[in-house]
């Protein structure tokens, strides 16, 4: 999970800090220090992190903070406003065309950032958002990208326009707005060549097909796998071509992170999106104030409701609540809770989004896809008397399931534990997170 190794180390050095009454101006400094190592661990940019000490430091040896009741606390809100600061401070949404003018949105970036599935992605939030898409297969250059983009828009309901691959980009770019004015689709997404390192030829096409036609925006796409280069190459394509925003893909896997803190300080241009993971649905919204929370340990909630609310069936979550609060939740619930839950993503990373349970599931093996399959198998596997009534589970039934589903019965004595922890945790969490107001009230599938 990107930022990770960072977040450990922020918030060692934020426990130090609280663990003193009072702060000379060595103690901030000594802290600053740590903070410094672990952005340059993360590979977030040499200059930016000497600018971000800087102005932490700048603000925190100061009257108000030594002098403060909670220093530690203070110097902690201060790193959380420069961090915001350093990533934007405020969302960035893609500029639309009012009404049903149409708007051209140019994908860019190199080949393997994930630009194609990307360019699927965001044609599936502008659907959802009422607006209607259109998919262009820019890309004559690499092998199936054009079948890749047929497939993934087909996943979306969302039409690609293709004129193979005998056909100049700029050419199919102009043909595609004729094409989207005769069939009412107001927005077109260009999904344009990458290489898999820059290049002139590239660069030309790509201020080719501007000329042509008129983007309204050019987005790039980078890997937050690549680090540093992710911020060199987001420098180059505003220099050539100037773009207009960013999307950072695979923030989900094992990477470090310091392109999404270092690519806005170092370009001036705004994250859109970040890629969560490989689904169509895996693109959020890039909020700094948010990504700041999750960095330093704090959660993230509003993006564990927002993601709730996106996945939960509104009507089984009130009939989930009534039966938490009657006891009656049963092993039909426990199925359908998981197949919610599984929508939602990965545990590990939504667990994580709740304030201080990140520290709490060190060590603890969260259950992946393959692990929930078999929860699901021996849940199947017992009859539908069992799963209404879990306490007629004896040990001879439990051997029977346990055969049922291919497993152990050591299994099946788990998911029973299980079974009963979930219960207990759902009721307080269906307390916790309820939501009143213009959003309703809901319970969250854990």
């Amino acid at each position: 999970m990107a930022f990770e190794s960072l977040s450990d180390k922020l918030q060692n050095v934020f426990k130090k800090l609280r663990g003193k009454g009072r702060l000379t101006e060595a103690d901030v400094k000594a802290a600053l220090k740590e903070v410094k190592m672990a952005l340059l661990e993360a590979d977030v940019n040499f200059k930016v992190v000497k600018q971000f000490v800087k102005a932490v430091e700048e603000r925190a040896v100061g009257s108000d903070v030594m002098n403060s009741l909670t220093p530690g606390q203070m110097v902690i809100k201060i790193v959380n406003e420069e961090m915001v600061r350093l990533m934007g401070s405020e969302t960035t949404e893609l500029e639309l065309n009012p009404g049903n003018e149409q708007t051209i949105f140019m994908m860019a970036g190199l080949q393997g950032a994930g630009k194609t599935t990307t360019a699927a992605k965001i044609a599936g939030k502008l659907k959802a958002k009422g607006r209607k898409p259109l998919l262009v297969a820019c890309d004559i250059y690499r092998p199936a990208a054009i079948e890749q983009l047929k497939v993934n828009g087909e996943k979306q309901g969302v039409p690609v326009f293709s004129m193979g691959d005998g056909t100049s980009p700029v050419h199919i770019a102009k043909a595609a707005l004729e094409h989207a004015k005769k069939n009412g689709q107001n927005v077109v997404i260009l999904d344009t060549a990458g290489r898999l390192h820059i290049d002139e030829a590239m660069m030309e096409e790509l201020q080719k097909i501007k000329e042509t036609v008129p983007v309204k925006q050019t987005i790039l796409v980078v890997d937050a796998m690549t680090g540093q280069d992710a911020v060199n190459v987001a420098s180059t394509f505003n220099e050539k071509i100037g773009i207009d925003g960013i999307i950072v893909t695979k923030l989900d896997g094992d990477t470090r992170g310091g392109a999404a803190l270092s690519i806005r300080a170092v370009t001036g241009k705004p994250i859109l999106y970040v890629g969560m993971g490989e689904k169509l649905s895996d693109l959020e919204q890039f909020y700094p104030d948010r990504m700041a929370s999750r960095i330093l340990g704090m959660g993230d909630i509003l993006s564990l409701i927002e993601k709730a609310e996106a996945q939960v069936d509104a009507e089984k979550a009130k009939e989930m609540e009534r039966k938490l609060r009657k006891a009656e939740f049963d092993f039909n619930d426990f199925l359908d809770q998981f197949a919610q839950l599984r929508k939602m993503g990965n545990l590990g990373d939504l667990m994580g989004m709740i304030p201080g349970m990140g520290s709490k599931l060190k060590g603890v093996d969260m259950p992946d896809d393959k692990s929930m399959k078999r929860v699901e198998s021996i849940i199947l596997s017992m009859t539908k008397e069992e799963r209404s009534r879990p306490d007629l589970i004896n040990p001879s039934r439990k051997r029977r399931i346990a055969n049922g589903a291919g497993v152990d019965i050591a299994e099946v004595n788990r998911l029973m534990k299980q079974f009963e922890q979930s219960k207990k945790m759902m009721k307080q969490m269906s307390g916790m997170m309820g939501k009143k107001g213009k959003r309703g009230r809901f319970s969250l599938p854990f």
